[in-house]
């Protein structure tokens, strides 16, 4: 049994407004195996494709591969577009050594609940993977849970549109000697963006708007349906 755990701690700044959240990098990337394009940080699966989209919609001429300089790179890019990652797999045990949702067993999920109380700034949490078993929404439904929250729909269409409120406690000094406390009402708004994974590419194809597309341009490809996706939220 493989024991997978998280390589990276969640990175989120004071000003973070967005936040994506997957599941969990290859073990590669745990156990320190990683290919020459693979870069040494979150989502830096060079074919898990997330940073190719980001590259592709700002137009960023980054670097795919171990250096220290690929990694800085995307970082400032988090920062400057006030972005944060915390994936919700903290580990996983594994049968078989691959990158399988489907194969995690025996999985602790970190409190993104707790993060998003933390740092008050983050308004929109984007999925990298639907409602499917095992991805990111599904441990965020069961992670809600223990908070007595739920995803109330928003939009139905790719890419579904939901939102969960929660009850942030506040401070104020109500006198020198006395200090009350009041609870804000905060909104955030989830998106499940279609996965970069190569297995999400049949359902991308069913999809009708994927459909017109292709028939109105031959040369579109599912690349460049996830671009477009994106780069309304990231």
């Amino acid at each position: 049994m493989f024991f997978h755990k998280h390589p990276y701690q969640p990175f989120i700044k004071r000003d973070t407004k967005k936040l994506i959240v997957g599941t969990l990098p290859p073990p590669r990337f745990s156990t320190g195996d990683l290919l020459e394009k693979d870069v040494d940080f979150c989502y830096g699966s060079y074919y898990n494709s997330l940073w190719l989209f980001i590259d592709k919609i700002h137009n960023l001429n980054l670097r795919f591969d171990n250096s220290q300089e690929a990694i800085e790179q995307r970082q400032q890019f988090l920062i400057e577009n006030k972005i944060g990652i915390c994936d919700i797999v903290e580990s996983a045990e594994r049968k078989k050594i691959d990158a399988s949702d489907l194969g995690m067993h025996n999985i602790k999920l970190r409190d993104v609940v707790g993060y998003i109380k933390e740092y008050s700034s983050i308004e929109t949490i984007l999925f990298t993977g639907g409602n499917s078993k095992n991805g990111p929404e599904y441990f965020f439904r069961k992670h809600l849970k223990d908070y007595n929250l739920k995803l109330v729909l928003v939009h139905n269409e790719v890419p579904r549109i939901h939102q969960f409120s929660l009850h942030v406690n506040q401070k104020h000094t109500a006198t020198s000697s006395t200090i009350e406390r009041s609870q804000k009402l905060r909104t955030i708004k989830t998106v499940s963006l279609t996965s970069g994974s190569g297995a999400a590419n049949i359902s991308i194809s069913r999809l009708p708007l994927y459909k017109q597309l292709k028939t109105k341009n031959p040369d579109f490809n599912t690349f460049d349906f996830r671009v477009m996706q994106y780069s309304e939220f990231i």
